[in-house]
């Protein structure tokens, strides 16, 4: 099987030039062609000699692959389905505003965490997806040229995954790639400590972390995470990274009906994150099969808000979108689709 030069770095298209005795420059030429022209096969990239192009083709291939299934939803919302390695499938996000065009991007087949609300989770988890197959969901959608923002929230927990993440990462945000800002990129995580240090350290991209409860006992219920990264250590890990570049720091709260919605609640987060210059994300809980929780209402969603603005926290309400097709956060889900 050929090998693919979607998401490799310029680093590592140096090292196929070099392995194949090719001149130095065509590592530049082919991130060009890669990232920049974004041509489907080796044989289009026409400034390299067909000799130098038959020796990469021997061994190499382009390798983007489109989505083998869609859902559109009333909301214009589009889910679409994924293969990768062997046999495998993944599910991607493309969500459309007036003034936005956003993907969420998955980076594993299923998830490791087993969060109690997240149909991710209850599937368990298959395997890491490579650079390849993470580039491949933001390179082969339809509406791929018009992206304005990138978000990993799709399957699985990118900072479970540090190795790929940052490779595209990388093509995403360098001169020889797509030449993106990073604000234009949100990276998602339930709190690996280990990962978000490395984040924190090297990537100027925005960060969401999953909270959903100030109180630990709580959050843990919901969260097995809580136990092996408590939650007091990732805040205290973000209190001392330095704001001054702008990096954009949010916390994702899940409403639950009657759970984690009281004024308790509210005071709890008030405190917890004092001194962190941050916003919460309200999203309403989207209910999931064999789950016993339940989804609170829109009046309850604005009093919680409510309670949280006048406390100083800066919390708005997110949107939810594609619920009909089980796309809305927390419904992600391979091996339903593959039912469908």
């Amino acid at each position: 099987m050929k090998k693919k030069l979607l998401g490799m770095t310029l680093d590592e298209l140096k090292k196929v030039v070099s392995e194949l005795s090719l001149p130095s420059y065509t590592a530049a030429q082919l991130a060009d062609w890669l990232y920049k022209k974004k041509v489907s096969s080796i044989s289009d990239m026409t400034n390299i000699s067909n000799a130098n192009r038959s020796k990469l083709e021997e061994l190499y291939e382009v390798g983007g692959s489109i989505p083998i299934h869609e859902q559109k939803s009333i909301d214009g919302t589009v889910k679409y389905l994924f293969g990768v390695d062997k046999g495998r499938s993944v599910e991607t996000v493309y969500i459309p505003t007036e003034d936005r065009a956003t993907l969420c991007v998955s980076s594993q087949v299923g998830c490791k965490m087993n969060c109690l609300f997240c149909m991710t989770g209850k599937q368990g988890f298959t395997a890491n997806l490579t650079s390849h197959e993470i580039m491949n969901q933001i390179r082969s959608i339809p509406e791929s040229d018009t992206l304005t923002n990138l978000v990993f929230m799709g399957m699985g927990e990118p900072l479970d995954n540090v190795t790929e993440l940052f490779k595209v990462l990388e093509i995403l945000t360098a001169s020889y790639g797509y030449a993106w800002s990073p604000k234009r990129i949100t990276v998602s995580t339930i709190g690996i400590t280990k990962g978000l240090e490395r984040f924190l350290n090297e990537s100027d991209c925005h960060l969401a972390v999953s909270l959903h409860s100030p109180f630990p006992d709580e959050r843990l219920s919901l969260m097995p995470v809580e136990k092996a990264f408590p939650s007091h250590e990732v805040l205290e890990m973000i209190r001392k990274i330095d704001f001054a570049h702008q990096r954009r720091v949010s916390f994702e709260y899940i409403v639950f009906k009657d759970l984690n919605d009281t004024p308790r609640h509210a005071n709890a987060l008030a405190t917890l994150l004092k001194n962190i210059p941050c916003r919460i994300n309200l999203i309403r809980f989207h209910a999931i099969p064999n789950v016993d929780l339940k989804s609170p209402d829109m009046k309850r969603m604005e009093q919680f808000r409510d309670m949280l603005n006048a406390k100083g926290l800066v919390c708005t309400i997110r949107a939810s979108r594609g619920e009909d097709i089980f796309a809305a956060c927390g419904m992600l889900s391979s091996a339903k689709s593959k039912e469908n």
